[in-house]
């Protein structure tokens, strides 16, 4: 009797751990077939066929597709000081089909890479429109390429075949069950299929106490790196990234560079060393219009009726949605020449 037992083992043994493996191997064949098919991020070439909206919160993931998407000739590209430009608004305006591309703390790095994205779908865009903030006003030699923010790498400038390498993972079997229950209406989307997404409070719940608390966090914005010699020495690495954009853009597309209205706390007194940097960075961005054909330079950077009051602004940065709606309207007026408090259009032939 023992040594029959002691014969059989190794085959239970064997036998138990065939099940185990093909069991778990299965298991990871029905998660990938999951991911695969539902295809969270609208990257794969072959998925479950249905329209998809954007379903991850860090846009670095959401934006690829939307940027490939044949739905849109007109893109928005910048930081989160950005993003509440309303696409169904600058189609008004501009006669065009936008995408707000802009990225919750993008860099000049993230944003040249999602650029480089929408302008191989689209090599003749209708309007481009670039928020300029702090990114974009950087000088020294250098400039920050990433943040905390995972990157999908793979999704920019590769094939799509490549996706199918990076489904493995916690991340993508998450997103991919938010983008099933989307698409099979369990779950109603959050996120706008243009880009665009309200991500502060709505108006109607402005709370003034609270904004008054945030924007009290805020201070001088500061451009990083080093500056030597006069500021016209200075070099401004980010604005050669934004130079290199434009001139790879046709003479027909309307590019409109817009410095961003911060809240007036993180705007620079007059004869601080900060406005100089400022300052200089407005003056080459003007003079981008001398260069690059149909292009026009729009200062919300300032002391203006929407800067100097406090109840346009959740934080130092970000606007209510109504103001962010004022500066959609004011580039409209902007572009066709037209003056306004809001603003202050810069040409090459102007000092900032």
């Amino acid at each position: 009797m023992p040594s029959s037992t002691s014969s059989s083992d190794p085959t239970a043994w064997r036998r138990f751990f065939r099940l185990a493996v093909g069991t778990a191997a299965g298991a990871v064949a029905v998660l990938f077939l999951f991911v695969a098919l539902t295809d969270p991020w609208d990257t794969l070439p072959l998925h479950w066929p249905a329209s998809r909206v954007p379903v991850t919160g860090n846009q670095r993931f959401s934006y690829p597709a939307l940027a490939r998407s044949p739905r849109f000739d007109s893109a928005v590209i910048g930081t989160s000081t950005s993003r509440l430009l309303r696409p169904a608004l600058l189609d008004t305006a501009f006669d065009a089909r936008f995408v707000n591309l802009a990225m919750n703390d993008a860099t000049v790095f993230e944003a040249h890479a999602i650029f480089n994205e929408f302008l191989a779908a689209h090599p003749a865009p209708k309007v481009l429109i670039v928020g300029l903030d702090v990114r974009w006003c950087v000088t020294g030699d250098s400039y920050q390429t990433l943040t905390p923010r995972p990157f999908p790498e793979w999704m920019y400038g590769h094939s799509r075949w490549l996706g199918y390498a990076n489904l493995l993972n916690l991340f993508a079997v998450q997103e991919a069950g938010k983008a099933f229950g989307v698409l099979t209406g369990i779950k109603e989307p959050d996120m706008g299929s243009d880009g665009y997404t309200r991500f502060v409070p709505p108006d109607s719940d402005y709370d003034r106490a609270r904004a008054q608390r945030k924007l009290a966090e805020y201070g001088v914005s500061i451009p990083d790196g080093a500056r030597h010699g006069p500021p016209s020495a200075w070099r401004y690495p980010t604005q050669e990234v934004l130079r290199d954009m434009l001139n790879r853009l046709p003479a027909e597309t309307l590019k409109i560079l817009y410095f961003v209205p911060y809240n007036q706390r993180m705007l620079p007194a007059p004869g601080d060393p900060v406005a100089t940097v400022w300052a200089e960075c407005k003056r080459r961005a003007a003079a981008l219009t001398k260069t690059v054909p149909n292009t026009v330079v729009v200062d919300f950077l300032r002391h203006s009726p929407i800067t100097d009051d406090d109840d346009h602004y959740w934080d130092g940065m970000h606007t209510t949605v109504a103001t962010a709606d004022r500066v959609a309207s004011d580039l409209k007026d902007a572009v066709r020449g037209e003056r306004g408090p809001d603003y202050r259009l810069l040409s090459a032939d102007e000092t900032p």
